[in-house]
């Protein structure tokens, strides 16, 4: 049976792909009590990396944003298997923290992650409105454009 965030993905057209295996000596997510933890993700794609490169130079606003999306879909991806496939255990979103590659002169860091913000507002509701940060950095592992973990509270 088909949940209701797994419908509402449907709705959004969104495809959660199998959660990415991590690229170090860590786990991808931890659950302890009833949270979540979801460590950072970068912009896969069908496999492979997108958005290599540094905002302000190789890449716009709306393409930081693009990559914030991916990124967040690659959080769901975690948090489903972290949920053992169901994402109706969600109960709130309670942190998002978004790291941007960035030159020094760049500073719409909040406009990119508001790319994987809008989509865990658009797939939660109200359960998704989060505390955040978005900070910028002079470089991100394989030199993405966007990384970012959550924290999420489960049922």
């Amino acid at each position: 049976m088909t949940g209701a965030i797994d419908a509402r993905l449907a709705e959004l057209g969104i495809e959660i792909p199998e959660a990415p295996l991590p690229a170090a000596n860590y786990v991808p997510w931890v659950v302890t009590g009833n949270l979540v933890f979801i460590a950072g993700q970068v912009p896969f794609q069908d496999g492979k990396l997108s958005h290599v490169g540094k905002l302000g130079g190789a890449f716009t606003v709306e393409d930081g944003q693009a990559c914030a999306r991916i990124v967040a879909i690659n959080i769901l991806a975690q948090l489903k298997a972290a949920c053992g496939g169901d994402l109706d255990r969600v109960t709130r979103c309670v942190k998002l923290g978004g790291f941007v590659n960035s030159t020094p002169d760049f500073t719409d860091q909040p406009k990119v992650v508001n790319g994987a913000s809008n989509l865990i507002v658009e797939v939660f509701g109200d359960r998704g409105k989060h505390a955040r940060f978005a900070v910028s950095a002079p470089s991100l592992p394989f030199d993405v454009a966007v990384e970012i973990d959550a924290v999420f509270e489960v049922g």
